[in-house]
């Protein structure tokens, strides 16, 4: 009688090589991720800057993300903090300085290096999620 599908050891191997390529590929896509996510957060903060300067032209001082979104200087999503796996914060705004921090909502998955901008528009990062300071390299 001849029988006709796959044997087990057919399947078997099969799942192996499916397993095996996803081995291969997930980190992969998880690091693609992590880079799309970092470069997100700089063109982002470079927005924040351009947006902080438009802002204090206007009305003669810098600014929350809440009011750069209110004034609609950035979009609704970055004036709410969270955006691309990046939290963000302005940590000061007066009259004169102001400066904003983005660091992964979740180290090690949707980023790993931190970033920083000031009224300087120099953007500064660290290696280890945490937010950068001042005296951090700027990012090329």
């Amino acid at each position: 009688m001849l029988q006709k599908g796959f044997t087990l050891i057919e399947l078997m191997i099969v799942v192996a090589i499916i397993a095996i390529i996803a081995a291969i590929a997930i980190p992969a896509l998880l690091h693609a991720r992590m880079s799309a996510n970092e470069g997100s957060a700089i063109a982002n903060l470079r927005t924040i800057s351009s947006s902080q300067e438009q802002y204090r032209n206007r009305f003669g001082t810098y600014s929350s993300l809440a009011d750069l979104s209110a004034s609609t200087f950035i979009d609704d999503v970055l004036g709410k903090g969270q955006k691309s796996g990046y939290s963000f914060s302005i940590t000061t705004a007066t009259d004169y300085v102001w400066a904003c921090v983005a660091v992964p909502i979740i180290p090690g998955n949707t980023g790993v290096r931190g970033f920083r901008v000031d009224q300087s528009g120099v953007i500064r990062f660290t290696t280890d999620s945490s937010a950068p300071t001042t005296t951090s390299p700027p990012v090329d």
